[in-house]
This record gives structure tokens, sequence and C-alpha cells, in this order.
């Protein structure tokens, strides 16, 4: 769609009064949608997870922190990566700026991944983060809250992700059984992406990103909440501003690399 050029202010300001109108019924939208999220049915996790942090090895209950709200973003980055997902650092560099408003509001936050924690490490110091960030190595955590899979798994068709089950994955994987990263090119999407982490695509696709919600009841940890894929939009800042700029999102394809790496490829 063509926006409307030499518009007069007052033009401008009936044209914008409808949009407002149409924002804040969103708005009530979302207020609503989030009380019905915080409603949802609570399941008890009995099963004992274990972390490498930088503090030591520690359980699911140990992320809380002395809180009774937890908050962990699921991070792509695979023992076989190289670096973190592009993506997941994007998302990254929004909530390294206010992880520490969260803490200080009853509610921890982690960020989880599967790689060794001194992969983790050397890449948190790379990003000049500061967020806490534990390692799930060898443990059933990230399969559990499915952003994980197997090769099996995707061979076989048995990938359960975004509450939606994956065709079998071809040989060699196509861009095309993820729908977020159709190919628009000669070059598909998520073989640039995979490329960013060191891995080919079945490795790096098969971590997931997510967000998942637990509470602290009577001393039981409880699972509220866990969401995947385009659920995750309103968690990456980037583009929150994005849809707010002129031209939106004006994708044609991968745009954004590690923050460092602009200017260098």
């Amino acid at each position: 769609m063509t926006a409307q050029l030499n518009a007069t202010r007052q033009q401008w300001l009936a044209a914008r009064l409808d949009l407002l109108e149409e924002e804040k019924e969103l708005t009530r939208q979302s207020d609503a949608l989030a009380m019905k999220r915080q409603q949802l049915p609570r399941v008890r996790i009995d099963k004992q997870y274990r972390f490498d942090t930088d503090g030591g090895n520690v359980s699911l209950k140990d992320l809380f922190g002395g809180r009774s709200q937890l908050l962990v973003y699921h991070f792509m980055f695979g023992p076989d990566y190289t670096a973190g997902c592009p993506s997941c650092s994007s998302i990254a560099d929004g909530f390294n700026g206010f992880f520490v408003h969260l803490e200080n509001h009853d509610v921890a936050f982690w960020a989880v991944s599967r790689a060794p924690l001194a992969k983790l490490e050397a890449f948190k110091r790379r990003m000049d983060w500061s967020f806490p960030w534990a390692s799930s190595f060898g443990s059933d955590f990230n399969g559990d809250f499915s952003v994980w899979f197997s090769a099996e798994q995707q061979h076989q068709g048995e990938v359960d992700y975004n509450y939606r089950r994956e065709p079998p994955a071809p040989q060699p994987l196509a861009a095309r059984t993820v729908q977020e990263w159709q190919p628009r090119d000669s070059e598909a999407p998520i073989t640039q992406i995979a490329a960013m982490t060191g891995t080919d695509v079945p490795t790096y696709t098969r971590d997931r990103p997510g967000v998942s919600a637990f509470e602290l009841i009577d001393g039981a940890v409880y699972h509220s909440y866990s969401s995947y894929a385009r659920g995750l939009d309103g968690l990456w800042g980037m583009y929150q501003w994005l849809d707010r700029a002129p031209k939106g999102r004006n994708e044609t394809g991968i745009w954004w690399r590690h923050r460092d790496r602009y200017g260098k490829e």
C-alpha cells in the first residue's frame, strides 16, 4: 500500500485519529490476553533439572534466586554452534538492558542454552552482555520444553514445535521446513543464519527459540506459560521500533547480524 503524499495536517490528523482508535482497541485486547496468560493452569515440575552457571551447578528452583517468578529465554546456542543464533542475539541485546528491572520486581530472568557454559561465557564476553546465562548441557530441559529435537525426530517427522507437528525433514534439510524462514532469493535465509552460527541447517534447526514462565508456590516449581516462533515478536524490541518506522519492517531476506558484525561482512 502506498501512502498518500502531500497531505494537509488536517488530513493527517483525521487519519491518525482513526488509527488511534484501532491502536487503543489492540491495547485493550492485549491487556485481556495478558490476563488470560496469567490464568492458565499450572503444571507442577517434579523433574530435577540441573544447570551449569557461573555460580555453580544449580537446580531449576535455584534459578528463582529467592523470587516467586522465573522467566527463561530459550536461547538458540547448541553444543556444535560457534556463535549464538543472530536472531536470539538481537533479542538478547534488548533484554540485556532491562532484565535488572525484572529482577527488582519479583521476577528472576535467565537465558538457557544447550551449549557448554564455557562457550556461553565466551560469547557473552564477546557481546558485552551481563544477563544471567545458564547451560542445560546434558539435561532434558530443552527437549522437555520443545526447544530441542534430535536428528532422528527431524527425519521421522516427530518435531512438535510451536504446538504444531512439522513434516519430516528432507535430505538435505530445506528452508521450507521452517515456516518463518521461507527462501526469497537464491540463498535460503535459514542457510544464511545457520552459517552465522558456524553450523549447517540440520544442526542449527535442532535448537529452537522460545520463552517459558515458571512460578514458585509453597516450595514447588510450576510451569505457567511457553511461547515460540512468532509468539516471540513482542519480545524482539528491534521489530517494535521498525513497526513504527515509515517503511515498517521492509524486509526481503535476512538483513540483521550479530551487532559486532555490521560492516564486516
